[in-house]
């Protein structure tokens, strides 16, 4: 399973690189806004900025809600870098959309996905990537897991080659189960990603360990 961060944070950014288990990075407008990025050429540049640390994929999402806008948008995105990945929601203009930069060679991820139906959609328009957004949909009480399931059910069956990026992960628990589900991609923050380091029992181990080396080399 690849391992993205969701973040425009550059300084977690480069530390999950540095982790050397970072595959590529995920951003939307909140997460530029959280950074105080503002204003179309700062953005632009500071996905520029981003390329430039990691080696993968690196999502960039349209503003614009309309086809053509979308088509826009979506085409200055590509320019920018080739690691660039255009990020686009899941509406009837971001399925046209899709179709539209699939026939033109230009990657896609398909965000805001909360059902099979629009992760179905997605693959048929020729999505790279769809992204499920299990936390929100944990959030109002219903299985996100379930809907990762279903998914990879469903492009298990007919062969779509759209890869399913697990979104709005929350927590490692998150990542260990999209794992064994399936997911082939997984976003979420970096202390999701260090928590999977952490266990009591190699806490415990290591400093045994230690302590009964100073024991012996005194």
């Amino acid at each position: 399973m690849k391992f993205f961060i969701d973040t425009a944070n550059l300084n977690d950014i480069a530390e999950a690189q540095a982790l050397g288990v970072l595959d590529g990075v995920t951003t939307n407008p909140s997460l530029m806004a959280k950074e105080g990025i503002t204003g179309r050429n700062n953005i632009l540049k500071h996905y520029v900025d981003i390329c430039n640390i990691v080696d993968g994929d690196v999502s960039a999402e349209v503003i614009a809600t309309d086809f053509e806008g979308m088509i826009k948008e979506g085409e200055e995105l590509a320019e920018l870098h080739e690691q660039i990945v255009v990020k686009i929601p899941m509406t009837k203009d971001g399925v046209k959309a899709c179709k539209y930069f699939t026939e033109k060679g230009i990657r896609t991820n398909v965000t805001l996905v909360f059902s099979a139906g629009q992760a179905l959609l997605a693959a048929k328009a020729g999505a790279t990537f769809v992204s499920p957004f299990i936390g929100r949909l944990d959030d109002v009480s219903t299985d996100g897991l379930n809907l990762i399931q279903e998914i990879r059910e469903i492009y298990d069956n007919y062969g779509y080659e759209t890869q399913i990026l697990a979104a709005s992960v929350r927590h490692t628990m998150h990542i260990v189960n999209c794992a064994k589900i399936g997911a082939d991609v997984m976003t979420g923050p970096l202390s999701a990603i260090l928590g999977l380091l952490k266990h009591p029992l190699t806490d415990i181990g290591l400093a045994q360990f230690l302590a009964d080396y100073a024991k012996g080399n005194k």
